[in-house]
């Protein structure tokens, strides 16, 4: 039987023998659509390469560089998506950059991405344009024909929301800090699901300029007339500062008042009280989103774009306690509540 020639795989798929040979040999600049035309018709050729070349190539993980608050759990996410790229056997690639043209070299030379944080929608339509089956890690717009892995931020409000309540709480301040991020709205808009269910519950918002905006910010909503007797902070790094800054005020934590973060980063469990938090899961998104990506990759097809949501869990300490008998008022002295 003669052997199959680069030049009879090219003339069935339509493509030059260049393109070919860089698509079984596994080189850059050819898409993954191109691979896997190429390598099916190789092997249904019979091209004694084909099965060898078609093995798994890299996949390339990156996090965006520019995003400190999420330190921590770029970090288990990483921790997940090692873990199972040893289960699956499967080689990754890390890289950590917020530049366009820096995660689409990435994609292409790869046979499938994974993108965390908050990546510009000009490198999300450049990739698209690539046709690398892509995995995000994090908030993408309202029906994006793309996977993601994410945790659940709007629930994780309700349930802080729901924690604080049961304890009491009416009114709660929601420590913002700098507005725009996707993932605080989502644990704000929970919080006011569920505290508009309950008379008499408001939920305040508190936004500022981080890091050191919250003193003022919070000053001015007790000038205001609001003493708040529960603070849900947007993000652990935010409850540090709250806390260190209300007992500076001569506070106590939890009995003048309650203080729940986000996250369940390291510091949640070395301040004095201990951090009542969320905790996202995300050794468990990382291994998760690369699940999807090898399966995406290996079923070959451009179906529909899937949502996985992996549930957080609230983590109660010693931060949060019963709504006190008495409130601070306005001026700082203690009035009986309603």
């Amino acid at each position: 039987m003669a052997r199959v020639t680069l030049k009879q795989i090219a003339d069935t798929v339509g493509l030059s023998t260049f393109a070919v040979s860089r698509a079984l040999a596994g080189k850059d600049g050819v898409s993954p659509a191109t691979r896997r035309l190429v390598s099916g018709a190789a092997e249904r050729l019979g091209y004694a390469r084909a099965r060898v070349a078609a093995g798994p190539r890299e996949i390339a993980v990156v996090f965006h560089d520019l995003d400190p608050v999420n330190d921590e759990l770029s970090i288990q996410i990483q921790s997940g998506v090692q873990r199972e790229a040893q289960r699956l056997g499967r080689p990754v690639r890390l890289l950590w950059s917020h530049r366009g043209e820096d995660v689409l070299a990435a994609a292409r030379a790869s046979e499938g991405l994974l993108l965390a944080g908050p990546h510009p929608r000009a490198t999300i339509e450049a990739l698209r344009a690539a046709e690398v089956p892509v995995v995000r890690l994090g908030w993408v717009d309202p029906l994006e024909a793309v996977d993601q892995v994410v945790g659940t931020d709007h629930e994780a409000g309700q349930a802080v929301a729901q924690h604080l309540i049961d304890l009491g709480h009416r009114e709660i301040a929601f420590v913002q800090g700098t507005p725009g991020y996707r993932g605080r709205m989502e644990r704000f808009y929970g919080a006011r699901e569920v505290a508009e269910r309950w008379p008499g519950v408001t939920l305040h918002p508190l936004a500022f300029d981080e890091p050191a905006g919250f003193g003022a910010a919070f000053a001015a909503m007790r000038t205001g007339g609001i003493p708040p007797t529960a603070c849900f902070c947007a993000h652990d790094g935010l409850a540090l500062t709250v806390v260190s800054h209300l007992l500076s005020l001569g506070l106590r934590i939890p009995e003048d008042i309650s203080v729940v973060g986000f996250g369940d980063f390291a510091a949640a469990t070395q301040i004095s009280p201990a951090l009542t938090t969320v905790r996202v899961e995300g050794t468990e998104i990382g291994a998760v989103g690369l699940r999807l990506l090898v399966e995406r990759i290996d079923a070959g097809d451009g179906g529909p774009a899937r949502r996985v949501q992996i549930v957080s869990r609230l983590v109660a300490r010693q931060s949060s306690g019963p709504c006190p008998v008495v409130a601070l008022s306005v001026g700082g002295q203690p009035r009986e509540r309603a």
